[in-house]
């Protein structure tokens, strides 16, 4: 019985975590800022590749207005994992394929990642904690 219970509650965690990775993947096809913040802790960190860790809803706000003015998404997220390391901390390994708009030169292109995400439960709610990504289209030889 123990062992039910316990898979429910996992169930339960795994299925609030994907909802917010829902509303992420919506959000970064809309160009949406305001909802991308909204599921962001607010001493959140992202880390993209090649560029410097962006901590705090401030910097987390300037960064997504940059990308959104740069590129467009469409894009999926698949979830390949949930694990939930205490009660109020989890971490998500997904994947993610589609295409990006280059705005300034009208250029769609393939897009493809992995990405690790942490997640913290406070004011109970999943949020994300941190968030890292990397390409997974290979590099042109």
């Amino acid at each position: 019985m123990k062992r039910l219970k316990q898979s429910l509650i996992d169930a339960l965690v795994q299925a609030e975590i994907e909802d917010v990775l829902q509303t992420y993947e919506t959000a970064l096809n809309a160009s949406d800022t305001a909802t991308v913040l909204s599921v962001f802790q607010s001493d959140g960190v992202f880390m993209a590749p090649n560029s410097p860790a962006t901590v705090g809803a401030d910097a987390i706000r300037a960064a997504y207005d940059g990308i959104f003015q740069a590129i467009s998404f469409d894009t999926e997220l698949m979830v390949e994992e949930v694990v939930q390391v205490s009660p109020d901390w989890a971490f998500v390994r997904t994947n993610s394929r589609g295409h990006v708009t280059v705005i300034a030169a009208n250029q769609r292109v393939p897009d493809a990642n992995h990405e690790l995400f942490i997640f913290r439960k406070g004011d109970d709610k999943w949020k994300i904690a941190r968030y890292a990504f990397a390409s997974t289209i290979p590099l042109p030889k």
